[in-house]
């Protein structure tokens, strides 16, 4: 037998007996980490980057079954700026590629510390030689009348904001629904508002504070940030509660302290957060308002530590993701034996981010504390911007920054590292030279952070260069700058083009239709035709570096060979997400809504009796119009889906995917006497025509009879106005969610057919340029509306059958989704019955 110390700091008295490795005994340590979230991982990384798989055989618990994701982008991913892939740190393959165990999915219960045995819900039992519990924090639910079932589940439409799963619920629930409340006036609360916003709801906000963000800003800054705030639309309810959720089977709204009543069709929740110390008090670890820790981030048992927010070091919580990151480096350089000497000893907290539009820095303490303190305040509320420094004793001890940023490098350098201080002290806040942004880049020392999440200096980055990666995006690749929140990439930027003087290479990614194919859409399209690649298996073998499968591309490939090759396109199912899998939006429980098609919001009493009927035999929780002018049947299970299609009998509604979605229309001219255009016939015809095409991103229609534009059509993807005289207006790019924004008219024609017809051609256009996940709102003004006259106006004959060409290619590839899968599956588990995709237990009220 064998002593293993394997690199255990001095001072730890337990050993680990095993075999040599010639008896065929793993020699190694066991590590167990409990917690696979963004502490737990980075002590993970960190291990390793420090030789540790040598030394340890790790196992990592996450109670979530996904890999590690940066929880700091969720806000990211529910205001459609990311795709939840994008935000994956280490998939499932990382961990076995390395070595490591992952238990995702495995909640643990309790740990026997004395036996160093950590017991899983699952009903398993895992040894330890060093332990860390990771276990993070959850979201606070303030105590509120009404807020659960009898089940003790949160009342259906009420929901947290914490995990991938959560945002995965509000996204499903956000496309069904108009009106929001957000209970939390703080960063997440603010965040998560914007984002519902931005999915066309009508959005409030309900804080218990005296001003927004009341924990990072003064008064003063909060209410510059409030109306910021309210000019977005987003409405705001300051020092008040929710005191009752109206229910019952859903929530219906919410009743504030003062009785007011405000109706909502979804309650979002997030007013802060509370460590997860059950695993650590069932284990008879030391706790207070986390689990407490000393400066080797060790707890009250010297094999078990604790890291990042359910961790109490000096009194102190931390919720930010920089002391997360230098509690990793130090509890990894205490656990291989890199620096036994290792100590944390807290952190100061400096923050760049982005509230609801509005750039917002913060640090250290937002106003004077002694009276010998220097403050300095440079105000402009009708600019939405407060700026602020607190000084004392010659060192800058706090500063707060709203809606201008641009001394922030300086401030964040002098607040760390305390840096000599101009005798103006309004230079702190205001460049008097008026010099170049490279000037203060130059001035930075070499070991500042330019990303405090991921704890990169200007120096590394400049090593980076130096060693030859001279593109921004190579430099945030190899050091991991801007991979957190993402707020530093300007300074990160202005760091590599200082560093490269000014010889920065373009990164070729930016063109990239997809992630994982190296080449610009034009060139990838050709690529396809050239080498019939009609697979998206066949396109990642013959165009992938190394022929390496990238699960980010594979959606937008899967429309772009279907654009290329219409019928001809070969289906492959694990290159669609769950929602074309199955043809069903997946709600919050694991649950799919069913939206039948009805052309022009246009139904029939017998189609009213079959939903009816359907809706009571399949018991579905929920049937409600929808803002389509649909009837959508909500929370129907996975497995009756194809059994619910088949007794409707009716088309799907193309309620999901990146499709031709639906045509609105009001009655035009056969009841409506103001009616110029029969609306309602011209919406079926273009509903019948562009079924079910795809597209890089959803496409809405609407047709209105009269400029009174009862049914929007001036803010949708194409829009059709009848103007008088057998005239239509066509509008392009217009939008209705965050950013409001009027179509652009493309051309006034002369009848029905010629609405058709450029509508038509507008939407091939579109297809086959536009970026993957870009709507027409943002692809019109960037190609520029004389550009796209010029072709659909006034392009050669040629060009023009090309266009007519392609979508007629699509149209004849059409098939109703239900008519093919609804009796084939795809696959034999294609409508399996589908685990909850969340189980939030109701958490106890304090």
């Amino acid at each position: 037998m064998t002593a293993v110390l394997g690199g255990r700091p001095e001072g730890v008295s337990t050993l680990h007996f095993a075999m040599d490795d010639a008896d065929g005994i793993d020699a190694r340590q066991r590590l167990v980490v409990v917690g696979n979230g963004m502490a737990g991982a980075r002590v993970v990384e960190e291990v390793l980057e420090r030789g540790g798989g040598e030394q340890f055989a790790i196992t990592v618990f996450g109670e979530e079954p996904h890999g590690n994701y940066n929880r700091i982008m969720l806000s990211h991913v529910l205001a459609g700026e990311e795709h939840e892939d994008d935000i994956v740190l280490n998939s499932h393959d990382w961990y076995a590629g390395q070595g490591v165990t992952l238990r995702a999915g495995v909640r643990v219960d309790r740990i026997d510390t004395h036996a160093k045995i950590v017991y899983a819900a699952d009903g398993t039992t895992t040894a330890y030689d060093q332990l860390v519990l990771a276990t993070g924090s959850r979201s606070f639910i303030p105590p509120m009348t009404g807020l659960y079932t009898e089940g003790e589940q949160l009342l259906p439409g009420v929901f947290g904001f914490r995990t991938i799963d959560d945002t995965r619920a509000m996204l499903a629930a956000a496309a069904e629904h108009e009106r929001a409340i957000v209970v939390g006036g703080g960063l997440l609360g603010l965040e998560a508002a914007r984002a519902l916003q931005g999915h066309g709801l009508q959005v409030e906000v309900v804080h218990a504070g005296t001003h927004l963000m009341n924990q990072q800003l003064s008064a003063e800054a909060g209410a510059i940030l409030e109306n910021s705030v309210q000019a977005l639309g987003i409405v705001v309810h300051l020092a008040t509660r929710t005191t009752e959720a109206i229910g019952p089977d859903r929530v219906r709204g919410v009743v504030l302290a003062d009785g007011r009543a405000i109706d909502a069709d979804m309650l979002v929740i997030a007013a802060g957060i509370r460590p997860v110390t059950e695993v650590a008090l069932l284990s008879g670890l030391e706790v207070e308002r986390g689990i407490v820790v000393d400066d080797q981030l060790r707890t009250d048992d010297p094999d078990v530590y604790a890291v990042g927010e359910c961790a109490q070091h000096r009194g102190e919580l931390y919720g930010l993701v920089a002391p997360v990151w230098e509690q990793a480096r130090v509890l990894a350089d205490l656990l291989t034996g890199a620096d036994p000497d290792a100590e944390y000893h807290g952190s100061r907290t400096a923050t760049k981010l982005k509230v609801a539009g509005v750039d917002v820095a913060t640090m250290g303490v937002n106003r004077p504390e002694r009276d010998t303190d220097e403050f300095l305040v440079i105000s402009e509320p009708r600019r939405g911007v407060h700026l602020s420094v607190v000084v004392r004793d010659d060192k800058l001890v706090g500063a707060t920054l709203l809606g201008d940023t641009r001394k922030v490098a300086f401030l964040t350098q002098a607040f760390d590292r305390g840096t000599p201080l101009p005798a103006e002290r309004i230079k702190l806040l205001v460049d008097l030279s008026d010099g170049a942004a490279e000037v203060g880049v130059a001035e930075l020392p070499g070991d500042s952070q330019v990303c405090n999440c991921n704890g990169v200096t200007k120096q590394a980055l400049v090593d980076t260069v130096k060693a030859g990666t001279t593109s921004v995006g190579g430099c945030m690749d190899a050091t991991r700058a801007g991979k957190g929140c993402g707020s530093c990439k300007l300074l990160v930027k202005q760091v590599v083009e200082w560093a490269a003087d000014g010889d920065v290479q373009e990164d070729p990614a930016e063109s990239w239709y997809v992630p994982g194919i190296p080449l610009a859409k034009p060139e990838l399209i050709a690529a396809i035709r050239d080498q019939q690649l009609r697979s998206v298996s066949a396109v990642f073998t013959a165009l992938a570096p190394a022929g390496e499968e990238d699960a980010k591309s594979k959606m937008g490939l899967t429309s772009l060979l279907r654009l290329v090759w219409g019928a001809e396109y070969e289906q492959e199912n694990d290159a669609k997400f769950i929602n074309d899998r199955v043809h069903g939006n997946i709600q919050r429980d694991g649950t799919f809504s069913v939206v039948p098609q009805m052309k022009g919001g246009v139904t029939t009493p017998a189609q009213l009796r079959t939903i009816a009927d359907v809706a009571e035999k399949y018991e579905v929780p929920m049937v409600k119009v929808t803002g389509g002018q649909r009837i959508d049947l909500l929370g129907v299970r996975k497995e009756d889906l194809p059994a619910i299609w088949a007794d409707l009998g009716m088309p799907s509604g193309y309620a999901y995917g990146k499709s031709f979605r639906t045509v609105k229309t009001c009655v035009g001219t056969d009841f409506c006497r103001f009616g110029l255009g029969d609306s309602t016939q011209l919406g079926i015809d273009l509903e019948t025509r562009f079924q079910g095409i795809e597209s890089p991103a959803k496409i809405k229609m609407a047709v209105v009879g009269c400029p009174r534009n009862c049914a929007e059509a001036y803010v949708k993807d194409v829009g059709v106005v009848a103007v008088g005289n057998g005239r239509w207006e066509v509008y392009v790019g217009g939008a209705a969610g965050a950013t409001i924004r009027k179509g652009d008219l493309l051309a006034t024609v002369d009848s029905p057919a010629a609405v058709m017809e450029l509508s038509g051609r507008f939407i091939q256009y579109y297809r086959e340029n536009a970026n993957w996940l870009e709507r027409t709102y943002d692809f019109v003004p960037r190609v520029g509306l004389e550009q796209i006259r010029a072709v659909l106006l006034e392009g050669s004959a040629e060009v023009l059958a090309e266009l007519d060409a392609g979508l007629q290619r699509s149209i004849d590839a059409y098939t109703d989704p239900w008519g093919q899968d609804g009796a084939r599956p795809a696959t034999p588990g294609q409508f399996r019955t589908a685990l909850p995709l969340v189980d939030l237990p109701k958490v106890p009220v304090r």
